[in-house]
C-alpha cells in the first residue's frame, strides 16, 4: 500500500489526476488546492463547473484548518455517523476557487477508511473526490464498471482490491453557519 500511496502523491503534486478506492466509490481524485488539476476533472466528467465537487480530508484538524467556522453538530455528525457522510460547510478557506460551490459552500468528508487517510495525511492537503464516471452516467459500484474513457483520461489509477463490494455514495448534509440542517442526499 506504501508504493500505491507514494505514486498517488507524486502525481498529486505534478497536478495530475488519480484513480483511487474511497470510503464509499471508486473516485476521480486530484489536490484540491489546485484550480487547473480541477479543471481537468470537469473536462474528463464532461461536468459543467459550476456543479461543485466534493473533497476528503484526513482528519478533523484539516477539516478545521479549511473551513471558517466548524459547527458543533459536524463533530456529532461525523462521530456518530453509520456510513460516510459529506457535510456541505459555509465558507471553505485554502481551497481552489474552482472547487467552491457559487453560495460559498463546499462538501467536504472526513475519510473513514485507511487507504484514504493514509493518502491524504501523507500528502497534507485535501484531494477532490468525485464519483469515477461521465456526468450523468451511473456510478460505477466497482473497479470493473469503470468506463474506458475515465481510465484512460486519469494519470494514475490505484492498484488495489476493491474493498467495498457494495460501495454506495456518501449521504450529503448541509450545515449551515446559523445552525439550519438539511438532509441532501441520504
Amino acid at each position: 500500500m506504501t508504493e500505491e500511496i507514494n505514486n498517488c502523491i507524486k502525481i498529486l503534486k505534478e497536478g495530475g489526476l488519480i484513480l483511487y478506492p474511497t470510503d464509499t466509490v471508486w473516485g476521480i481524485g486530484c489536490d484540491a488546492t489546485d484550480p487547473e488539476a480541477i479543471k481537468k476533472v470537469y473536462a474528463l466528467k464532461k461536468r459543467e463547473d459550476s456543479k461543485a465537487l466534493i473533497c476528503l480530508v484526513g482528519n478533523q484538524g484539516m477539516l478545521e484548518r479549511h473551513v471558517k467556522q466548524v459547527p458543533d453538530v459536524a463533530y456529532d455528525i461525523i462521530d456518530l455517523s453509520t456510513k460516510p457522510t459529506t457535510i456541505v460547510f459555509d465558507e471553505p478557506k485554502g481551497i481552489a476557487e474552482n472547487l467552491v460551490a457559487e453560495d460559498n459552500t463546499l462538501g467536504i468528508r472526513v475519510a473513514s477508511d485507511k487507504f484514504c487517510q493514509y493518502l491524504i495525511n501523507k500528502f497534507g492537503k485535501p484531494i477532490v473526490s468525485t464519483s469515477a464516471n461521465i456526468s450523468g452516467e451511473p456510478t460505477p459500484k466497482q473497479f470493473k464498471d469503470i468506463s474506458p474513457e475515465i481510465l484512460k483520461g486519469v494519470d494514475y489509477v490505484v492498484n488495489l482490491p476493491d474493498v467495498n463490494k457494495n460501495a454506495v455514495p456518501s449521504s450529503i448534509i448541509k450545515l449551515s453557519n446559523d445552525g439550519q440542517v438539511k438532509v441532501i442526499r441520504e
